[in-house]
């Protein structure tokens, strides 16, 4: 079993930065991909940004230039630094982390966390 939390998010007024912590734990033998994703109520769950075990990036449109995704393998843990945040940012944020087991990709998503802009 993989065990994946999030934590950091909060209220946040607008123009502000916020940083997204995730943790992936458990049986892992593997750690491939994390990466963040956000969903609003009546819409599908978008990409933010994710991250590769190798270090390479890739980001949603929306937040190109105003987000940030790293992460420390030794630890397991990805952040995501949010800055010039907008109202639009509002969301739950998704962490996911993909671990290969016998040589299958699984996907293992956290609870979520809030994140709301507004002042």
């Amino acid at each position: 079993q993989v065990q994946v939390v999030e934590s950091g998010g909060g209220l946040v007024q607008p123009g502000g930065s916020l940083t997204l912590s995730c943790t992936a734990s458990g049986s892992i033998s593997s750690l491939n991909s994390m990466g963040w994703h956000r969903q609003v109520p009546g819409k599908q769950r978008e990409l933010v940004a994710s991250i590769a075990s190798t270090g390479t990036t890739n980001y949603g449109d929306s937040v190109k230039g105003r987000f940030t995704v790293y992460r420390n393998n030794a630890k397991n843990t990805a952040y995501l630094q949010m800055n010039s945040l907008k109202s639009e940012d509002t969301a739950v944020y998704y962490c996911n982390a993909v671990t290969v087991r016998r040589g299958i990709p699984q996907s293992n998503w956290g609870q979520g966390t809030q994140v709301t802009v507004s002042s």
